[in-house]
């Protein structure tokens, strides 16, 4: 694929800046935010560098879902007073959830000069101008206008065929293990046409992937002139480009409609592929955590998606050892997968997240060894679930879309189906942003080993 042209796509690279250094951590909901950081910078004047030691404002884009996601940034902050020593003046920022939620106590560390949470970017010129040793900046207010729609991001794939869009900004739903609420605020929708005027920025520059972002992308609703629900805004970006596809997460299994599904169905371009996050198939557990489902509603919507888009993939999240989970409850969840046939999914132990309403009102009583042998039967499953489906999918042809250069062999490509798998195979003549068929030849439970079609 062809370079492409700059308007603000790319990063700004001019020696004379002062250099801005950012580390992102977490969802791709942070990637998207760290963009949108950079933009603001740039606009400020700042140039981006991938070199710590060049840079005069340092900033780490923070998660804060689980503990030991946290734990990392704490063990940054250290390696950053390194770096202070070594070159004086530097600012020194921790921006995005774990800002928002530990405030103050950020600062106390006397190496964090700046804390900014994910409603106040647009200050964040102003806060490392005003930074001095005795004067900290701090701005960790909630908005419940802010979506920073009118913001092109500057893009930090330097591959250039992958691009986020963030569609909404916060949750509504308070699920009681999850932080998010409290650090990102309440639910919030962006105009469409700053949307679809995002998406024809990306198509002109040559982008062939979109991910549509949000917390839960179902519950999208403009109120304008037109009222425009997330069906009908995926049907608008799918119809920038043929040539763009169309993804998007997460999906909630209480808000995902019929109406989303079919409009998937309909157009060639919108990937076959949900991210459906299930967390626990025991409907005990489903109402502690206030999921807002039951275990049978969410198997309907697996055999609605199945039925309308019978290739579909399908993907989800599991948390083992919530509070209170019982053998029986584990099982349930086992049993789910079997029936759900996951074709992929990310597996974690429960993490109690302080502030939550599970952290405030169920012990954390689940010994840690159980909660490891309970998550290693999940991973287990998981596997077998993943090679039965790849398994499936050899002597099939697809046509993938190159994004990068295989881990195992630097002579073969990797790409994506529509489906979410990941394809390797050699492709002389290809270059990355290229469409390629192929055809599986064999697999493992992560990847398909494919061969391109002549």
């Amino acid at each position: 694929m062809a370079e492409t042209i700059h308007n603000g796509i790319r990063p700004l690279e001019d020696p004379g800046r002062p250099r801005i250094y950012i580390e992102t951590y977490g969802c791709q909901m942070n990637v998207n935010d760290s963009e949108v950081i950079l933009r603001i910078m740039q606009d400020a004047g700042y140039s981006l560098t991938d070199n710590i030691g060049e840079a005069s404002v340092i900033l780490a884009n923070t998660c804060s879902i689980r503990d030991n996601a946290e734990q990392r940034i704490w063990g940054r902050i250290e390696q950053f007073r390194l770096q202070k020593r070594r070159q004086a003046g530097i600012v020194v920022g921790i921006t995005g959830c774990m800002a928002e939620r530990l405030k103050d106590k950020l600062l106390e560390s006397h190496v964090v000069d700046l804390v900014a949470g994910p409603d106040s970017y647009r200050n964040l010129p102003e806060m490392v101008k005003a930074v001095t040793p005795d004067s900290p900046q701090i701005n960790v207010l909630l908005s419940q206008e802010e979506t920073y729609a009118d913001i092109s991001p500057v893009r930090m794939d330097k591959n250039g065929v992958s691009a986020f869009i963030s569609i909404m900004r916060g949750c509504n739903n308070v699920c009681s293990y999850c932080v998010v609420p409290y650090t990102r605020g309440a639910e919030r929708s962006r105009d469409p046409q700053s949307i679809l005027r995002e998406a024809k920025e990306l198509a002109e520059n040559g982008y062939r992937e979109i991910t549509l972002l949000g917390q839960n992308v179902d519950s999208y609703l403009w109120k304008g002139e037109h009222e425009v629900n997330f069906a009908g805004l995926l049907e608008m970006v799918a119809q920038v480009s043929p040539e763009v596809r169309i993804r998007f997460s997460t999906s909630h299994p209480k808000d995902i409609s019929d109406e989303v599904i079919e409009t998937m169905a309909r157009y060639e371009n919108i990937c076959r592929h949900i991210h459906l996050p299930v967390q626990s198939g025991s409907n005990a557990m489903l109402e502690k955590m206030r999921r807002k489902y039951t275990r049978e509603w969410y198997l309907e919507r697996v055999r609605k998606i199945r039925s309308v888009i019978p290739e579909c993939g399908l993907s989800t999240d599991i948390i083992a050892g919530f509070c209170g989970e019982t053998g029986q409850d584990h099982r349930d969840t086992l049993s789910l997968m079997e029936e759900a046939g996951f074709d992929s999914a990310f597996m974690f132990q429960y993490s109690e997240r302080p502030g939550t309403l599970a952290a405030r009102k169920y012990p954390d009583d689940i010994p840690l060894e159980v909660k490891t042998e309970r998550l290693n039967e999940i991973i287990a499953l998981q596997n077998r679930l993943s090679l039965e489906s790849n398994s499936r999918d050899v002597g099939k042809r697809f046509k993938v879309l190159i994004d990068g250069i295989s881990k195992r062999n630097e002579e073969e490509f990797c790409g994506r189906t529509t489906t979410n798998k990941v394809c390797v195979f050699s492709a002389p003549g290809y270059s990355i942003g290229d469409y390629a068929e192929v055809e599986v030849t064999s697999c493992t439970s992560a990847t398909l080993l494919s061969k391109l079609v002549k």
